[in-house]
């Protein structure tokens, strides 16, 4: 299913991560990703790695922690619906995620491999997917959702953070 949602198939709060990603070939995307994330990483030395650029604001440790919640999440999500899953799926509630997490205490590279192991993951369950699976309908945080829009929006998310990181933590690859 190389194709992007309609707006019918995911709630109004995702169309800033489906709207960073104008490709239709989702797969690629996913797979491209894992470049970019390695890239990001390579640019941020040990001693940023704890680094906030405000008070209250996540460190670059957690930043890429939290891509690892979303990672889990939105593939969750995406396997249950694919299977026919009709139970909702509840919400997170991403800073009481990181609240409760070790993430600050990982160094990044434990973290980086663990993002890619689960985005290799996620993008082998999605290859493998019928038409039929791409566009079943779920709920999660009380909205429908599709299985292709979550893919879209696994991707926004990670180009989202992924500039965050680079306008706000000035984390630059290849400089």
């Amino acid at each position: 299913m190389m194709s992007r949602p309609a707006v019918t198939e995911f709630a109004p709060y995702y169309v800033r991560y489906i709207a960073m990603v104008p490709e239709d070939d989702i797969l690629s995307v996913l797979k491209a990703q894992v470049v970019d994330i390695s890239n990001a990483a390579a640019a941020v030395t040990s001693g940023r790695e704890k680094f906030r650029y405000d008070t209250g604001k996540w460190s670059i440790r957690e930043v890429f922690g939290h891509l690892i919640d979303g990672e889990r999440v939105f593939g969750y999500r995406a396997f249950c619906i694919s299977r026919g899953e009709q139970a909702p799926l509840p919400s997170f509630d991403e800073n009481s995620y990181i609240r409760e997490s070790t993430y600050d205490a990982c160094p990044l590279n434990d973290l980086v491999a663990e993002l890619v192991l689960l985005r290799n993951a996620n993008t082998a369950f999605l290859s493998r997917l019928t038409d039929a699976n791409w566009l079943r309908f779920g709920t999660a945080s009380n909205k429908p959702v599709t299985v292709r829009a979550l893919a879209f929006i696994m991707a926004g998310h990670m180009r989202h953070h992924l500039e965050i990181l680079r306008t706000r933590y000035g984390v630059a690859p290849g400089s």
